[in-house]
């Protein structure tokens, strides 16, 4: 993984990587920090940082659930605020999280599905997701999200042929979604073709939520 961002980072014009975690304020503040200095400003935030977990409710320990809540419901405040806090002095700005299609199926964990934790965690990045929508709306900022369906990522690969084609079959099209698929509905929710559109939830799932 490490080769291929590199490869791809050295396909860019102008980008910076960065060092940190998003469930420590200071780090998502430094985060921005060093976008507005390298960059001249921050118009737009894409957050998909998030860990995962297939426990069942009656193996998920306590800890694990902290974790998994601590990463991806405050990791996404607290990068998302950080942004919200210098996108206030433009009166403009998008924000777009991530969430999933878990959420409205509430899968139960196993055979590598999200348990829940993951899928609680998912479903409050929506519930914040919408209250960042209408307190930042007055200042010009939209906050949006996407919630993607199984996609074709190395985790994906590491299923068995068994499992794999069990869960094409939830998806009328019979196929997993694409990296680039899931990014395109991103990037047109923090572009200005969206600008009309705050506190929608897009789902990218193959029409997995109303059944094959």
């Amino acid at each position: 993984q490490r080769k291929k961002l590199e490869k791809h980072f050295r396909n860019l014009d102008n980008a910076i990587g960065l060092c940190g975690d998003v469930s420590i304020d200071l780090d998502c503040i430094n985060a921005v920090k060093a976008a507005v200095e390298n960059f001249g400003g921050l118009d737009g935030l894409i957050h998909c940082g998030a860990v995962h977990s297939s426990a069942r409710w009656d193996e998920l320990e306590p800890d694990d659930m902290n974790r998994i809540l601590e990463i991806n419901v405050t990791g996404s405040f607290l990068i998302a605020r950080a942004c919200a806090n210098h996108m206030k002095n433009n009166k403009s700005g998008s924000i777009v999280l991530t969430t999933s299609a878990s959420v409205l199926f509430g899968v139960t964990g196993g055979n590598g599905q999200g348990g829940p934790a993951y899928v609680s965690s998912k479903g409050a990045v929506i519930g914040l997701m919408r209250s960042m929508a209408r307190a930042l709306g007055p200042d010009g900022i939209r906050v949006n999200a996407v919630s993607p369906g199984i996609t074709d990522t190395p985790m994906v690969a590491s299923y068995t042929k068994e499992q794999k084609t069990a869960m094409r079959e939830r998806f009328p099209l019979r196929r997993f979604a694409k990296p680039k698929e899931i990014a395109e509905g991103a990037i047109f929710l923090i572009s200005d073709k969206a600008s009309f559109m705050t506190g929608e939830n897009m789902h990218i799932n193959g029409g997995s939520n109303f059944g094959g």
